[in-house]
């Protein structure tokens, strides 16, 4: 909002709120809007006011906030650590501005304790009410959503939330640091061979550095090398089923085409579960900026669409559970599909969309593993790219991915190396890239070129390349690499349940209907579906998919083709006790059955 935003570089000027916005934080801009006059009134017909008085607490850090505030008269200030001597104020909120970032959106327990600084009034929206508003009224649905999304990036660069204590050469401590990066999960990591504060914590705590890696929180949560699982629990991020469950599609994967098929799911009466392994919008989450994307003229953040799309589902009633790790696929008798998961847990739905998506695939180079997760990175974030503010940096690929990453980092860092095997540009990565990757100063293209060691010792320094052109080796001087040179599908689980193709990606359509049990779609009555498997009601969309286009435009359209399919399917099956299994003939609500 004008006025309101401080540029990047400048020095932040508080208003007559006492309002600012850290100056070294990137793409804040809608973070902290005031709400018109109408917009206020609006949600007044929806809400209730009420007074309060200085040191009242509307939102508690650690707990599950239900209420959306508005300030009306007076301030209220956001405050990390309230009550204990490491208290921090983060903002202080005047008339006009609104209280709340992505986790109230979510469910998830706060990262900060809102207290009145002084006498005033606040109007009260409870937050079912604040998700229809959301979703039909798009003046408020915009200004609320960009506000919590920037937010949200405003407590992850401050730094803000819970604390990672571990060494950088644990592999537990990288795979905490992923977990929370991957779902924008406000957080600090204190490095236990660098950190000063590391060694004080471990003291006040009674804990030794073999316990590690240890999770803080609020020094009253200390969680001992948890896994994804408990770290999920601890911030509310929504769990599997506590019971077997049984309903009409079971959606595995949370990417761009996953996040689709929930949408045209539920929004179709379908009842709906998305499993994710690790964090909602696969690589596309990971992005810094999508700019060929139906649409968005000015490109979007992948996670500002993953973002979009998780709310857009969570509206129609889809359920989403992370971290859910499936291990197994296989029928039931009744017609069902059983999806078994790593804990030990199954899903049984009559139809299942696999929507995994590919995972990008490791560098293998001497000297890389250990620098993994602090200064070898498989995605281009503001978490990563806040650290490279004074290093020059190198990424290797040639395609799309490396492509934004390199725009999106040559915003950071002084200079970015694209180092890439092939001898051109053209053969993987668009058109709209490459122009301007060619004119940005900060970006020099070395060809030819690959990756043959990593060189540091806690941090990276430099790495050894070769010119396949000439035969030559030599060492740059980069802070960091950044990894995008292809993907591999993410189907190991499904091994031996459906047909594969020789990559390990999963045929779909005649491919599939070719290798499948002889007989089989005969006994159906029908030919195989276009993105059907070997396995009648199982189905496949997005980059997991034999075959697929790897766009995220081409995977949101699988998306919502699969459950064009799905309904299909499910048109020429009876449902439990012999009824039509048109969704719209069965009420959403009687779908899920414990």
């Amino acid at each position: 909002m004008p006025g309101d935003e401080t540029p990047p570089g400048a020095t932040p000027v508080p208003d007559e709120a006492q309002e600012s916005v850290p100056a070294e934080t990137p793409d804040i801009y809608g973070a902290y809007p005031r709400l018109s006059d109408d917009q206020t009134a609006r949600l007044a017909q929806h809400g209730r006011r009420h007074a309060v008085d200085t040191g009242d607490v509307l939102i508690r850090e650690g707990e599950r906030c239900e209420t959306f505030y508005v300030v009306l008269n007076g301030a209220v200030a956001i405050v990390e650590g309230y009550g204990t001597p490491d208290e921090s104020l983060l903002r202080v909120h005047g008339p006009g501005r609104f209280i709340g970032e992505l986790g109230l959106l979510h469910g998830q327990v706060a990262f900060y304790t809102a207290v009145a600084r002084e006498p005033g009034e606040v109007l009260a929206v409870s937050l079912d009410q604040l998700r229809r508003l959301v979703a039909h009224d798009s003046t408020i649905g915009d200004v609320v959503l960009r506000a919590c999304l920037g937010r949200r990036a405003l407590l992850v660069g401050q730094g803000a939330g819970f604390r990672i204590i571990g060494s950088r050469y644990s592999p537990d401590t990288r795979r905490l640091r992923e977990f929370a990066v991957r779902n924008r999960l406000p957080h600090r990591w204190i490095d236990l061979e660098t950190d000063e504060e590391a060694e004080e914590l471990l003291r006040r705590f009674g804990v030794g550095p073999e316990e590690t890696p240890l999770v803080i929180w609020r020094d009253t949560a200390l969680l001992r090398n948890p896994g994804n699982a408990a770290l999920a629990q601890l911030i509310g991020l929504p769990s599997l089923p506590a019971a077997n469950r049984h309903g009409d599609v079971l959606i595995v994967g949370s990417g761009p085409a996953g996040l689709a098929a929930a949408v045209y799911a539920a929004s179709e009466g379908l009842s709906t579960t998305v499993v994710e392994t690790l964090a909602t919008g696969g690589q596309a989450g990971t992005s810094s900026r999508i700019e060929n994307l139906l649409g968005f003229p000015s490109g979007i953040s992948g996670a500002e669409l993953t973002e979009r799309a998780v709310l857009q589902a969570d509206k129609f009633g889809a359920g989403i559970s992370i971290p859910a790790e499936a291990t197994g696929l296989h029928p039931k008798d009744d017609g069902h599909y059983v999806v078994a998961f790593a804990d030990g847990s199954e899903i049984a739905a009559r139809a299942v969309v696999l929507a995994t998506g590919a995972r990008y695939r490791r560098l293998q180079v001497p000297g890389i593993e250990p620098l993994e997760g602090t200064s070898v990175h498989y995605s281009a974030t503001a978490y990563e790219a806040q650290q490279c503010l004074a290093d020059q940096v190198a990424v290797v690929g040639g395609g799309n991915s490396a492509g934004q990453a390199v725009l999106f980092l040559a915003g950071y860092a002084p200079k970015v190396y694209l180092l890439v095997r092939g001898p051109s540009l053209e053969a993987h990565m668009s058109r709209y890239l490459i122009d301007q990757i060619v004119r940005h100063p900060r970006v020099r293209v070395l060809l030819h070129t690959e990756v043959t060691e990593a060189l540091g010792d806690k941090a990276l320094e430099a790495i050894t390349m070769v010119d396949h052109r000439t035969g030559e080796h030599r060492h740059l001087a980069v802070r960091a690499l950044f990894v995008f040179t292809g993907a591999d599908p993410h189907t190991g689980w499904l091994s031996g349940a459906l047909a594969l193709d020789a990559r390990g990606y999963v045929l779909t359509g005649a491919e599939a209907q070719a290798c499948s049990v002889p007989g089989l779609w005969q006994s159906q009555g029908r030919d195989c579906l276009t993105l059907e498997t070997s396995l009648p009601g199982v189905f496949a969309a997005g980059d997991v998919r034999s075959g697929s286009v790897k766009r995220v435009a081409s995977a949101v359209g699988e998306g919502a083709m699969s459950i064009h399919f799905v309904h299909r399917y499910l048109g020429h099956t009876a449902a439990p006790g012999g009824t039509d299994s048109s969704p719209h003939t069965r009420p959403k609500e009687s779908a899920w059955l414990a």
